[in-house]
């Protein structure tokens, strides 16, 4: 029992060890018909079994004629042999604070504690559960198949998203070709009927770059599309 153990502790040492500590990255943001509209840079460090994660996303091109502004979102937690488990998340935006909140996780009772407003919410949420920034970072540290489930804590709710492989093939970015596995996210009213639509995302996650997302599509209901794309990538 004691080698297994200790067969079990080195493979996970192993497995972590092939994973960055450090990762810069930048993205083009385009809306419909590929007019840029901002630009968003992003850092994570992982320190022993925690980790930061900072985006700052500005407005940019024709956006930043009407709305020159600034968006930050931060992301803590720790690192296991399950990957990333958030402790605290928050949104701000430089110019208007309406939307601006913040979320801590208790993962003992598995409670997601949110202010926004100075109105406090609680939520409970299942194992595995990200936040929209350290969902990104996520697929670093898991194996990916033709399915994945990954709940997300937005907000004052907790929704678990499955995403499911489309394709495999050589996309280019700003930042050069990559050789990718292209999931789709299935929106929840495909798997249970509800009134609500939700927008479509796709990922495009890079083989040779630790599976980080290098293209990512929203399509909302209403009609339009917005494209993050990678400009620069240094991971190490």
């Amino acid at each position: 029992m004691r080698l297994l153990g200790f067969l079990i502790a080195l493979l996970a040492s192993l497995a972590a060890a092939s994973q960055p500590t450090h990762v810069e990255s930048e993205y083009l943001i385009t809306a419909s018909g590929g007019i840029t509209i901002g630009r968003a840079k992003a850092s994570f460090t992982r320190t022993g079994d925690t980790y930061s994660i900072k985006s700052e996303t500005r407005s940019d091109g024709a956006l930043k004629v009407f709305l020159d502004d600034q968006f930050t979102s931060e992301s803590s937690g720790r690192v296991d042999q399950d990957g990333l488990k958030p402790l605290e998340y928050s949104e701000r935006r430089a110019k208007d604070n309406k939307r601006d909140f913040k979320s801590t996780f208790n993962w003992n009772n598995n409670v997601v504690h949110t202010v926004v407003h100075d109105e406090p919410s609680d939520a409970w949420f299942p194992p595995g559960t990200q936040d929209p920034l350290s969902l990104y970072y996520q697929f670093m540290h898991m194996k990916l198949g033709e399915t994945l489930t990954i709940p997300l804590s937005d907000r004052r709710k907790v929704t678990a998203y499955t995403y499911k492989l489309m394709d495999e093939a050589r996309i280019a970015t700003p930042a050069g070709e990559f050789d990718t596995r292209h999931y789709q996210r299935i929106p929840p009213e495909q798997l249970v009927p509800t009134d609500k639509k939700e927008p479509r995302v796709e990922v495009w996650l890079a083989k040779d770059r630790y599976n980080f997302p290098v293209r990512v599509t929203i399509d909302d209901p209403r009609g339009y599309r917005l494209e993050q794309s990678l400009v620069a990538l240094d991971a190490r």
